[in-house]
């Protein structure tokens, strides 16, 4: 039995139809053919016509039979609607939710490779659940932060300690424990899939790094961590100014772990711009999605840029080892 990948098509108000459309364009029959997509049946096939896209599609119960063919095999997701681009945000939040929870059922089938989600807007999440790394990993029953949002390119990768909090927040969630699990999450992952250790940078949290001052988060709990880590045999070196590592020290690492979100995700996007996966590292299975957002400012203008969604999708297909 082929290894099936579960695509689910994510926020409907935005360029999301508009990728799966230019990615099913783009891919060879053999991804084709693993992949089922989690929506709502009729209004995907609206908002195709709505962007006069042709494509067919099936509907289909569950994701033991094998499809052959052209047609995107679709797993039927209710939701409310009137207009196929101008959904309710309380109608949408519903439909993400029954979305997940279906995704992250079938993920845990040994003939399933992972999960591509397209884009989302995160307000539509749960509060306690600020994005969907945090959201998946409270489904997975993870509650030793061992989860990791890494952002994955061929040439550097970037993560961050804090994922999708305020920064008046950040100091807060900083902890020597949670920077060790997340940082030994992502060397054993690149050890299995790259058969060496990473060379991994740590950046510190403060300008300058607080120029080291005795009561800063660098010296009380970065540096301790980094020292912890490389006991354990992680080839770790830190902690790193973040305001000049971009410039040229980073073509030195694999990977980059920034303190929060913006510090590593900013200028890791100036360099590569969309040419990136968000991988989440340490669930009970892979799950992945573009590296950009739902771009609702260019829905309907045959503008989005589908590379990123086809790169998450030739990752989680078996046969394909390019991105590596």
């Amino acid at each position: 039995m082929i290894k099936k990948i579960i695509l689910i098509s994510g926020d409907p108000n935005s360029i999301n139809s508009e990728i799966i459309f230019k990615s099913w364009k783009k891919i060879e029959p053999a991804i084709k053919e693993q992949i089922y997509l989690i929506t709502n049946f009729k209004l995907i096939n609206e908002q195709f016509n709505k962007l006069n896209y042709k494509i067919k599609t099936i509907k289909v119960a569950n994701i033991d039979e094998t499809f052959k063919g052209n047609e995107l095999k679709i797993l039927n997701v209710d939701i409310k609607y009137k207009h196929p681009f101008k959904i309710s945000k309380k109608n949408v939040s519903k439909f993400i939710e029954k979305s997940f929870n279906l995704a992250h059922k079938l993920a845990n089938f040994k003939h399933v490779s992972g999960i591509v989600n397209c884009p989302i807007n995160k307000e539509l999440l749960n509060q306690k659940n600020p994005g969907i790394t945090e959201y998946l990993a409270s489904k997975c029953n993870i509650k030793n932060n061992s989860e990791a949002m890494l952002i994955y390119n061929k040439k550097l990768s970037v993560s961050p300690i804090t994922t999708h909090v305020e920064i008046k927040n950040i100091s807060k969630k900083i902890k020597k424990n949670k920077i060790e699990v997340k940082v030994k999450t992502i060397d054993k992952w690149f050890k299995k899939i790259k058969k060496r250790k990473p060379r991994i940078a740590m950046l510190g949290l403060n300008p300058h790094n607080a120029e080291l001052k005795k009561n800063s988060e660098e010296i009380k709990i970065i540096i301790p961590a980094i020292k912890k880590l490389r006991k354990l045999g992680v080839n770790i070196k830190g902690p790193y100014i973040a305001d000049t590592i971009f410039i040229k020290d980073y073509k030195n690492f694999d990977v980059i772990i920034g303190m929060y979100h913006d510090q590593v995700l900013a200028p890791f996007k100036a360099l590569f711009k969309f040419d990136a996966i968000n991988i989440t590292l340490g669930l009970k299975y892979l799950r992945t999605s573009p590296d950009h957002g739902v771009a609702r400012n260019i829905v309907g203008k045959n503008k989005a840029d589908p590379n990123s969604l086809i790169s998450c999708l030739k990752f989680l297909n078996k046969k394909s080892n390019e991105i590596f």
